[in-house]
């Protein structure tokens, strides 16, 4: 497996790839997945065997906090879960936000998605406190507008 930055080619495969992950991964616009590879492919990894795109981050910088990266979304092919290529995207996101000195990483996920809260917390990620529990699971009401309640993960940067 090799981890790469998006490249344009990639796109559509990784565009393929997230709709896997419905409904927890909302698919983005082809000009959006653009200018991903365009513009943030460096907080963009991919994770390749030969030929395949078997896995995908999109983070940025946090616009609100610069020296926060926000993961948008982190997808493995099914048929490629449990083989590391979610630690090594993630490890590709950490060495680029401490490239640019930041603090921390942070993503958020629905309550629901048990396997996501799974996966972050076996990768270091801290549940953080909520305002109310699912399954064990702190959530903050409205995170993302109204109805909208997310679980919120950080990992903290040396």
């Amino acid at each position: 497996m090799i981890i790469t930055p998006l490249r344009l080619d990639l796109v559509p495969h990784v565009r393929d790839l997230m709709k896997l992950g419905d409904p927890f991964i909302r698919v983005r616009t082809d000009s959006d997945y653009w200018l991903y590879a365009r513009l943030f492919s460096s907080s963009c990894p991919v994770a390749m065997i030969d030929d395949t795109v078997i896995g995908a981050a999109i983070a940025f910088r946090s616009q609100d906090n610069p020296a926060d990266v926000y993961i948008q979304d982190v997808m493995t092919h099914p048929a490629h879960r449990r083989t590391g290529a979610a630690a090594g995207l993630l490890h590709t996101l950490r060495n680029q936000a401490a490239a640019w000195g930041c603090a921390r990483l942070y993503l958020t996920s629905e309550p629901e998605n048990t396997a996501a809260h799974a996966t972050w917390t076996s990768l270091g990620f801290i549940n953080l406190p909520g305002d109310t529990a699912f399954n064990g699971v702190t959530v903050i009401r409205d995170f993302k507008g109204p109805g909208k309640d997310r679980a919120v993960y950080q990992f903290d940067l040396p």
